[in-house]
């Protein structure tokens, strides 16, 4: 019997589906620590659980330390500790030092939490990245510029995917951003040279220091450009056959990569680059499950339940390998403007046209507010053994589906 926590500070619906795959692992005593009372917890979470413990802080690491501490009671002494939150990485790494917890230490939280940190040490072994400057003053920044040119790509150096990240093309747009970043004289930014070639992930599953598994995606278009244009839908893609010649090289290095950066044990997701050259760039890893639908997307191309093989592999040390027997993907439906969402134009014919090929879809609904996140207001995902199929099918959602805004007071 292994006794787990499972830290959850905002019981969001993704982070539900992983809570309840690790809740109803057999063999497996879960207690969860969570900001969230015992009677907020959906019932078919509650039901499975062995503890609960609340904190006002789901993200401090001496609450979580002391759920952890409290949940003992309940579940036992607590032998894993997981989350599936980019910003619980250093905080659950910081607990499990000091709980003596096996699992990845602050140190390798570090390593794929903090981008430069991790930028030097992909560099330091060898292995393809952009250049990269952690930048705390304004003369620090303009010599980045000088040195690199533009486009040159500002972001926190704590960041999670796309988000606070800005495309800077012009002197003007440098010192736009650098008037926004010197207002907290406290922050510090990490500047890049702007990556050129088509942008993909790595996703992949680690035991013991070996990558037993990887899975890779295709993004149509890079969701830097995405984030720039709020109007834009884009569509992710996970072909059928990942073993041809245009992967072979990320194949190769990304293994190398989470080796450098000391992750023994997880899941992990990797942006990177296939430049126009042949070569690869890697971008940046987190050691965490995939987001924006690409993980119930592995599921289905692999036909199997996603959220029990992430659980059982950071709760359990199992994992068995799936075989890839499906192309899938994700078109994100986005509309132009602000407000609430009136209508979603062009279903009906998609649906005539496209049913048979669709495994899930949440569409945007009538009054809903536009969203805040460069997901969109919704998704259609659709699957066939045929990888030219299924990109056929995403851009003809993407062409025909229109999400109309009606501005709110």
């Amino acid at each position: 019997m292994v006794s787990a926590a499972f830290v959850a500070p905002f019981l969001a619906d993704t982070t539900n589906s992983f809570l309840l795959a690790a809740a109803r692992l057999p063999g497996v005593r879960l207690g969860l620590v969570t900001t969230a009372s015992l009677d907020q917890v959906p019932a078919e979470i509650r039901h499975a659980l062995a503890g609960h413990y609340q904190v006002q802080d789901g993200l401090d690491p001496q609450q979580i330390a002391d759920g952890v501490r409290g949940l003992a009671g309940q579940v036992g002494e607590v032998e894993r500790l997981v989350a599936i939150l980019e910003q619980l990485q250093v905080p659950l790494g910081q607990v499990r030092d000091g709980l003596g917890i096996p699992g990845m230490g602050e140190a390798v939280a570090l390593n794929v939490r903090d981008k430069a940190r991790m930028k030097d040490v992909l560099r330091r072994a060898g292995l393809p990245c952009a250049r990269h400057q952690l930048v705390h003053r304004v003369g620090e920044a303009t010599a980045f510029r000088d040195l690199v040119g533009f486009p040159i790509v500002a972001k926190p150096p704590d960041g999670a995917g796309a988000k606070a990240t800005f495309r800077l093309d012009t002197p003007a747009d440098f010192d736009g951003w650098l008037a926004m970043a010197t207002a907290d004289p406290g922050e510090a930014w990490l500047l890049e040279e702007f990556l050129t070639g088509r942008e993909h992930s790595f996703d992949s599953a680690t035991l013991h220091g070996r990558t037993l598994w990887s899975s890779i995606s295709d993004y149509v278009p890079p969701p830097l450009e995405v984030v720039r244009n709020p109007w834009m839908q884009w569509t992710v893609v996970l072909p059928a056959d990942i073993g041809g010649p245009e992967y072979a090289e990320i194949l190769r290095v990304g293994p190398q990569a989470i080796d450098a950066l000391g992750v023994t044990d997880a899941f992990s997701h990797m942006e990177w680059f296939a430049r126009p050259d042949g070569t690869v760039a890697i971008s940046e890893i987190g050691a965490r499950p995939p987001g924006a639908q690409i993980s119930p997307m592995i599921g289905f191309a692999h036909d199997i339940d996603f959220y029990d093989l992430w659980a059982r592999l950071v709760v359990t040390d199992r994992f068995d390998r799936p075989d890839r027997v499906y192309a899938c993907g994700t078109a994100y439906l986005r509309g132009m403007g602000r407000g609430r969402v009136r209508a979603v134009h062009g279903i009906d014919q998609l649906q005539r046209e496209l049913g048979h090929l669709v495994v899930r879809a949440q569409l945007p609904q009538p009054g809903q507010p536009a969203a805040t996140s460069y997901e969109g207001e919704g998704f259609v995902t659709v699957r066939h053994e045929d990888t030219d199929v299924v990109r056929v099918a995403l851009e003809r959602i993407v062409s025909l589906a229109r999400v109309e805004f009606v501005e709110s007071d």
